[in-house]
C-alpha cells in the first residue's frame, strides 16, 4: 500500500515539474483513420497530429498515434499502445528563441489514465548542424523501448544564413 502511495506522489511530482509550455500546447489534429471496427463503440484509429516546436521557430513535427476505441476508449480510460511515429521538417527560417539542453522537452501527452506519457524531445547534432527529434513513451514502473527519430537539417531560407544549433545548446 505504501508503495502505491509513493508511486502516486512521484507521478504527481513529475507532472508538476513539467515545463508549462510543453504541457499547454495542444496539437492540431490533421486526420484520423479507423483501423479496427467496433460495434456500437468508437473504432480503434490512427490519429495524425501536428505541433510547432515552441522554442525553435520554423520547425513543425507531425506524429501518428494509435487511439483505442471500445468502451475503455470511449470513457478515456484505455491505456494507449506505445507505437508512435514522428516526422519533423523545416517550414520556414529557423530562429532559436532561447538556449536549450540536449533532450529538451518539446511536447508531452498522457497516454493512459495515470502513469504513461508520450514525449517529444529535441537535441542538436552540433557536428552536422542538425536538430534531432525523438518521440517515445514511458511509464512510471516499466517503460517501453519503442521510439521514433526525425532529423531537421538547419538550412538557409530565402537568402537568410542558417544559424548554428550548437550555439544554442547549454
Amino acid at each position: 500500500m505504501l508503495n502505491k502511495i509513493v508511486i502516486g506522489l512521484a507521478a504527481i511530482a513529475a507532472l508538476a515539474s513539467t515545463p508549462a509550455l510543453a504541457q499547454s500546447q495542444d496539437p492540431d489534429l490533421i486526420f484520423k483513420k479507423s483501423t479496427v471496427w467496433k460495434f456500437l463503440t468508437p473504432d480503434d484509429k490512427l490519429a495524425v497530429y501536428g505541433i510547432d516546436d515552441p522554442d525553435v521557430e520554423g520547425v513543425a513535427c507531425h506524429f501518428t498515434v494509435p487511439e483505442k476505441g471500445g468502451l475503455k476508449g470511449m470513457f478515456g480510460v484505455a491505456e494507449q499502445v506505445s507505437d508512435i511515429s514522428l516526422a519533423c521538417r523545416q517550414i520556414g527560417p529557423i530562429k532559436f528563441k532561447s538556449k536549450f539542453e540536449q533532450g529538451a522537452l518539446v511536447y508531452r501527452q498522457s497516454r493512459s489514465f495515470f502513469f504513461k506519457k508520450m514525449q517529444v524531445v529535441r537535441g542538436c547534432d552540433v557536428k552536422r548542424n542538425v536538430l534531432v527529434y525523438l518521440v517515445y513513451s514511458d511509464k512510471l514502473i516499466d517503460g517501453s523501448p519503442k521510439n521514433s527519430t526525425s532529423s531537421v537539417p538547419v538550412m538557409p531560407w530565402n537568402g537568410e544564413p542558417a544559424p548554428k544549433c550548437g550555439d544554442f545548446v547549454e
